[in-house]
């Protein structure tokens, strides 16, 4: 369509009868040039144009979008110097410059005014509704859930640096937050977990805001099982300091303050205070929270904090500062690359800024890149949208990478930075990464004063399940314990004072039963594996208990636990009362290191005499008798509750704790069968074994752990049967199931007894009075102490002692033999001397020394037509027979390469001129022993060698520390090899420096002159043959004939020669 050539004049009526009105136009006059079908095409494209402008894509918020920094920016001068407008508006215009982020939208920033106390602080934050899309805060924790909450019902995002809370993380209640950065509370457990330090002090300054981060803190740890024994909030005066740190003693301290380092008055303070008080001594660890918050510069940075206070730099030595790593550039570098490109202003240097700026900055970016993923996939512009688009994200920081996870944790890297106590730096020693939540020692050792730091505590305070855990109250315990001490046989009157009387003596005072995490001290838990704990579903009664039931059993709980705590004996382990802490509810006795008695029996490096095993018995009767006498009926006696302490006095625990379960109406369970095998015949027939007992039926599990010391063995071990079909017999005699104890174990007296306490009729089995004196008579009088015992047996291993030590002492010169004699064939005797007794051997230079060296001739051709085992083997049995001839002559085997072998005399101890006549003697011997060697794969093929003589100086020493050598160097050296490769089969080619040597000796050796022969790298020089000796009668090889001029001939035939004889052997 052309809009040009539309006319829209009036026409007459004439020109357009009625009958032409087209019914797509609602007027019935026309302009000529407009009809009724153009028109229509008209409405047509502008609807196609209506309906293409609503399908296009539209923003799904306006395009502006303003980020609140909420902090307490005005009241904190420390804040302050985190510099928040500045920070913000770096990231706003880096933002608003990055195509990437600021499509179809535009950043600002508004710095929101956050009050130091809390309560102001959440009602100025109630009046940011109106002023920002999203939230940068709120800084102060104490509010945070309500800020959340708040957020929420505004359906605007909340991206917090400061939060701690760990519920925060629920998404359906908390949809519209998300974390900035990871939860400082997960980088110290990471870190106490590391060093197992379990046991924790938070001290606070006064500020509102930093007594809320130490309350947030404490909760989060407490709701990991971590005992924080102490939240103190000080004052920040001389005497406040000093009050709060009298009530630390040997635990990590976490300080809720500004840290020194940027500027913290209170730090300093409570540091130099505790360096007055001594307590910079290795028992404390400071660690400061608010360096978790952002990146602190460390590497080529001077504090001057520490520079200029002495005292403070000492007193820093206990304190370990974890902070976020940044790997490429630090804080300052940042900050300064920023002046330098104009995009803050340079009246400040970096220094003088907070390291908090770069966490704000990051605060921003963070959200900006949200809301670019919201936008890139055309969401509404929700706070829950934006919070649910902060997972997975990876971008640049300030000074450091950031990324989340798909649950939206942050992962950064962090430091543990330490000083030394005398320099001002800060150096790293461990690396903490959050992404896997392992911590990375990088070389450097953490600098404790006095060299030591806190002890380690257990490992179960970071086992999750296992009880090592505390600091929750423990008011439900205590009243629903205190009804249970209540006398209601008193007048009206009485039992409420009474009531109130017994809920205090219940936590307080020498005889109180309730113990909570400060009661109790864990010795080493990991020596044994026992779990002195009750189920949760019985915990959970024992909270929740019905009137009823109480009722009817008060009087009866009142005598229990007083009986229980009463309880004193030698063989009897201490009640100590019920621990119930961070809801875990058990119940506490002395701690036994040996074990109980089963863990005993079955550790086989305890050896048990019958000494040994009667005074067992004996402490086992004592502590029954002892709780029989009280009225005490143990009801589960078995060996697993027998304990045995480190004296190894064996004494009875978990007694009479079925009284306490069965009060409660629990419902019955039945036992598993292997913890029946200890429970009498009658006992199970009544059904709910293991729920009542009585004293005959501790009797007869005595009788059964009577059977496991003696045979040391579990119950009925000797039987073939399971012990499901076990008990099946017990219950449904005859026959009688029983142990069956041989004579061999135990005296006869002790089977007799034995017998008796397993009788079937539990009236005929004898008391622990008439067991006792019996018991007694085994032993004819002797006394069964165990500390005899013990001296025998040390008796007897001492003397066991000795004959070993005689025996390894025999051994051990033996191996030193061998091994001094494997090295004495690796190096000369005198340097492995020297090297046995630490020394080093110096290179020595020798005036004169005779050198040997020999080859095979056509070993490349015997080598090709042998199998590699062969060619081995060959070498083998050769140098065998060689190593065997230079035994009888004064010179030392340098080394073997191949088929080549060197020898030489003089070294590495002088023999004077000797050693010319010890080479030329050996060399005779081997000449002679090769003419009659035979290779064992081609006996019919001759091994010839060649041999050279040279004499001349050298140096030689040890080279290499991984398998040592002693070598030699020099010319002489080379011209032996030459001489060597330039000799002929069969025949000694000798230099005529060692020909001068023997001429002087004057021993009737034999020489021919070979003439004049070029020596390759010497030239022409004249040469001789040692063809023999005055009295040397060995038979020699005849070497080829040799003519003048045909030298090189003869050397092609004898090898040609040579070839065809090993073709024929191999052939055949």
């Amino acid at each position: 369509l052309s809009f040009t050539h539309l006319n829209f004049r009036e026409s007459s009526p004439s020109a357009h009868p009625p009958s032409s009105l087209n019914p797509c136009c609602c007027a019935p006059n026309l302009p000529p040039s407009l009809t009724p079908l153009s028109l229509c095409g008209l409405l047509r494209f502008l609807f196609i144009l209506l309906a293409s402008l609503c399908l296009l894509p539209c923003p799904t918020q306006a395009a502006w979008f303003r980020v609140g920094v909420v902090g307490p920016w005005g009241c904190d001068p420390l804040f302050a110097k985190a510099l928040p407008s500045v920070a913000a508006q770096l990231a706003v215009n880096r933002i608003n410059k990055d195509a990437s982020l600021s499509y179809a939208v535009t950043f600002e920033y508004a710095v929101l005014q956050e009050p130091c106390e809390t309560s102001r602080a959440l009602e100025a934050f109630v009046g940011f509704h109106t002023k920002a899309s999203g939230y940068i805060g709120p800084a102060n924790p104490g509010y945070c859930d309500a800020a959340s909450m708040l957020s929420k019902g505004w359906n605007k995002a909340l991206f917090p640096w400061g939060c701690v809370g760990y519920e925060l993380d629920d998404v359906r209640s908390h949809p519209t937050f998300a974390r900035s950065m990871a939860r400082p509370t997960w980088v110290l457990l990471s870190v106490m977990s590391y060093f197992r330090w379990a046991h924790i002090g938070i001290i606070s300054s006064s500020e509102d805001i930093w007594m809320e981060t130490a309350t947030k803190v404490a909760d989060a740890l407490r709701s990991h099982g971590m005992p924080v024994r102490l939240v103190t909030f000080m004052e920040n005066t001389p005497h406040g300091i000093r009050r709060a740190l009298t009530k630390v003693r040997k635990m990590i301290v976490i300080l809720c303050m500004h840290s020194v380092l940027i500027g913290g008055t209170a730090q300093r303070l409570l540091l130099e205070t505790a360096y007055d008080m001594q307590m910079i001594d290795g028992s404390l660890v400071f660690l400061p929270y608010d360096t978790l918050l952002y990146s602190l510069p460390y590497h080529n940075v001077t504090y001057p904090a520490l520079k200029r206070n002495n005292k403070l730099l000492r007193a820093y030595d206990a304190v370990l500062t974890i902070t976020i790593d940044s790997p490429r550039v630090s804080f300052y570098e940042a900050y300064r690359e920023a002046m330098e490109r104009g995009e803050v202003a340079s009246t400040l240097k970096p220094q003088q800024v907070s390291p908090l700026f770069g966490t704000i900055y990051n605060s921003v970016i963070f959200m900006a890149h949200a809301v670019h993923r919201v936008r890139e996939s055309r969401e509404w512009m929700s706070g829950g949208n934006l919070a649910q688009q902060s997972r997975n994200l990876a971008f640049q920081g300030f000074s450091h990478p950031i990324k989340t996870n798909g649950s939206g944790a942050a992962l950064l890297e962090y430091l543990i930075l330490d000083t030394d106590g005398i320099s001002w730096e800060l150096k790293p020693t461990h690396r903490i990464d959050m992404e896997i939540g392992m911590v990375r020692f990088l070389g450097k050792d953490i600098h404790f004063p006095r060299g030591y730091g806190p002890k380690k505590d257990a490992s179960c305070w970071f086992t999750p399940g296992v009880i090592c855990s505390g600091g929750e109250d423990v008011a439900t315990l205590t009243s629903s314990i205190g009804l249970l001490l209540i006398n209601f046989h008193q007048p009206p009157l009485f039992p409420l004072i009474r009531r109130r009387i017994n809920q205090i003596r219940l936590v307080r005072g020498p005889n109180k039963i309730l113990l909570t995490l400060a009661d109790v001290t864990f010795i080493n838990p990991s020596l044994s594996n026992k779990k002195l704990s009750l189920d949760d579903s019985r915990t959970s009664g024992m909270k929740s208990m019905s009137e009823r039931s109480l009722a009817s059993t008060i009087s009866t709980q009142s005598c229990f636990c007083l009986q229980m705590k009463d309880m004193r004996h030698e063989n009897v382990n201490p009640f100590l009362g019920f621990f119930h802490d961070c809801g875990v509810f058990a119940i506490v006795t002395e701690f036994c290191s040996r074990g109980s008695l089963e863990d005993l029996l079955l550790n086989e490096d305890v050896k048990l005499d019958w000494m040994f095993k009667s005074s067992l018995l004996l402490d086992l009767i004592k502590g029954m008798k002892y709780l029989h006498h009280r009225g005490v009926s143990h009801t589960r006696l078995k060996s697993r509750n027998c304990v045995v302490d480190g004296r190894f006095v064996l004494k009875v625990t978990d007694y009479g704790y079925n009284e306490v379960l069965e009060a409660q109406r629990f419902p019955y369970v039945e036992p598993h069968a292997d913890e029946l095998l200890w429970t009498a015949p009658e006992i199970l027939r009544s059904g709910q074994a293991g729920l009542h007992g009585t004293l005959p039926g501790d009797v007869y599990s005595f009788a059964i752990i009577m059977q496991e010391v003696v045979v040391r063995g579990p119950p009925f071990c000797m039987l073939d049967l399971s012990d499901k079909e076990i008990i099946e017999k017990l219950c449904k005699p005859p026959p009688l199931c029983r142990p069956v104890v041989s004579p061999d174990y135990a005296p006869m007296e002790c089977i007799q007894l034995m017998k008796q306490c397993w009788n079937e009729q539990p009236d005929k089995r004898p008391a622990f009075d008439e067991i006792f004196d019996q018991f007694k008579n085994i032993n004819k009088g002797k006394k069964t102490n165990i500390i005899d015992s013990m001296l025998r047996m040390l008796e007897q291993y001492s003397s066991n002692l000795e004959e070993l030590i005689r025996e390894r002492t025999e051994e051990l010169e033996i191996e030193k033999q061998k091994t001094e004699k494997l090295l004495t064939q690796m190096l000369p005797p005198s340097v492995a001397e020297a090297l046995k007794v630490g020394g080093t051997v110096e290179p020595e230079y020798f005036d004169q020394v005779s050198l040997y060296f020999s080859d095979i001739v056509g070993f490349t051709t015997i080598s090709a037509n042998s199998e590699p085992i062969e060619v081995v083997d060959l070498l083998n049995d050769l140098y065998t027979l060689f190593d065997a001839i230079i035994g009888n002559h004064d010179v030392y085997k340098v080394e073997t390469i191949g088929d080549a072998y060197m020898v030489a005399s003089g070294v590495p101890v002088p023999n004077g001129i000797r050693h010319a006549t010890e080479i030329a003697n050996m060399a005779l011997d081997i000449l002679s022993a090769v003419g009659t060697f035979k290779m064992r794969h081609m006996p019919d093929v001759p091994v010839r060698i060649r041999i050279g003589l040279h004499t001349g100086p050298c140096v030689a020493g040890v080279v290499g520390l991984t398998m040592p050598r002693y070598c030699l160097f020099g010319d002489t050296v080379t011209t032996a090899s030459r001489m060597e490769s330039s000799g002929m089969p069969y025949r000694i080619h000798v230099h005529q420096s060692t020909v001068k040597v023997l001429h002087e000796l004057n021993l009737g050796y034999k020489l021919e002159l070979r003439g004049r022969t070029e020596v390759r790298g010497k030239g022409i020089e004249e040469t001789y043959w040692l063809v023999g000796r005055d009295g040397f009668t060995k038979p020699l090889p005849v070497p080829p004939e040799l003519k003048s001029g045909k030298i090189q001939i003869i050397q092609v035939y004898n090898n040609l020669q040579l070839f065809i004889a090993v073709c024929v052997m191999t052939f055949v």
